[in-house]
């Protein structure tokens, strides 16, 4: 938890005790449904809560506007987004039920109201547009915005695709035929785990 707080400051007593939840919550369900490396659970606040939040420090949510995370597994990045931009409405969308339910459970026990959740595939969304949406590793960036395209409503501020991404980039993001705004995250945050992390945004 004391590496959110070092980057981030302005949290409500609400936002903290959600935060300060996160942990115990997706460790007790991690002995039920595995989402999360029993090696990474001691870097949880790192390695997912702060990962996560790395969209937050480029980009501004507001209220009201409609944010989907595409293949979210246990909840990440929407979860800690929807904990920092409570105004903000999270739709968390992953085609694996039981990490879904995860999130769901999650969600609900620190009594965030900004959460729904869908257990589906991208391409079966028909009835619904987001003004962004945001995913964490997921599939190439070619298939994330093929996916991403036709949920999108255009020209919204922030909009387009945001993720988060490792490695090199520069094969996948020509593959893409996308020209995204990218961010090295070891500008942002400077732990070692975030060296060769990218937060990119392909605009729309």
């Amino acid at each position: 938890m004391e590496v959110v707080l070092k980057y981030f400051a302005d949290f409500t007593e609400t936002q903290l005790k959600q935060l300060s939840a996160l942990k115990d919550l997706y460790s007790e369900w991690n002995e039920k449904i595995n989402v999360i490396s029993r090696k990474d659970m001691d870097n949880f606040y790192e390695h997912h809560v702060l990962h996560s939040l790395a969209i937050a420090t480029k980009f501004e949510f507001t209220k009201d506007q409609q944010v989907i995370d595409l293949g979210c597994g246990g909840g990440f990045p929407g979860i800690p987004l929807a904990i920092f931009f409570p105004e903000t409405q999270f739709h968390l969308v992953d085609s694996i039920n039981k990490k879904l339910k995860v999130a769901n459970e999650v969600a609900q026990s620190i009594q965030l109201q900004n959460v729904t959740v869908q257990h589906t595939r991208a391409e079966d969304i028909k009835t619904r547009k987001f003004d962004v949406v945001v995913t964490r590793a997921v599939a190439p960036l070619k298939d994330l915005w093929h996916w991403s395209k036709p949920l999108l409503k255009k020209n919204c501020t922030p909009g387009g695709l945001i993720c988060l991404k490792g490695g090199d980039l520069s094969q996948e993001i020509f593959e893409s035929n996308c020209k995204p705004r990218v961010w090295p995250i070891e500008n942002i945050f400077t732990e070692p785990f975030f060296n060769e992390k990218y937060l990119l945004q392909v605009p729309y």
